[in-house]
């Protein structure tokens, strides 16, 4: 399924039909596509999208983050596979801290038995950042 154009987000880029590249989700999920484009909340920003589809109508439950958001979503998990929870000093400058120390472990885990999914997607974006930094 295409991005919608019709909608106040307005895709400039997307990844249409994710839902069959939706890692463990694929062929299961109600994401339909990807967007970068201007943002719904002020056309002066730029913005990406992930579009839900009922099948019927594109979801009120589609989100739309600011690009610094996502970057910091993406640092939060790398610090997260990093953390040393005996050493007690965020691993990020986002200064992020340990909630629960006995679940630290539970998110290197899921990364362990998803890595078939995660770390194409690790590589890619090393890939990407390395050919613009």
């Amino acid at each position: 399924m295409n991005s919608p154009k019709h909608l106040s987000h307005k895709p400039i880029i997307s990844v249409n039909d994710y839902d069959k590249i939706d890692a463990l989700y694929a062929d299961k999920t109600d994401v339909k596509a990807l967007s970068i484009g201007r943002a719904q909340y002020d056309s002066d920003q730029i913005s990406l999208k992930v579009w839900r589809h009922t099948d019927e109508k594109w979801s009120r439950q589609s989100e739309e983050l600011p690009i610094h958001r996502n970057l910091d979503l993406s640092i939060l998990f790398l610090a997260a596979l990093s953390t040393d929870i005996t050493a007690h000093y965020p691993q990020s400058n986002l200064r992020e801290v340990i909630d629960n120390e006995s679940e630290v472990q539970i998110i290197k885990e899921y990364y362990e038995e998803n890595r078939k999914f995660i770390e194409p997607r690790l590589k890619e974006l090393k890939r990407l950042l390395n050919e613009i930094i």
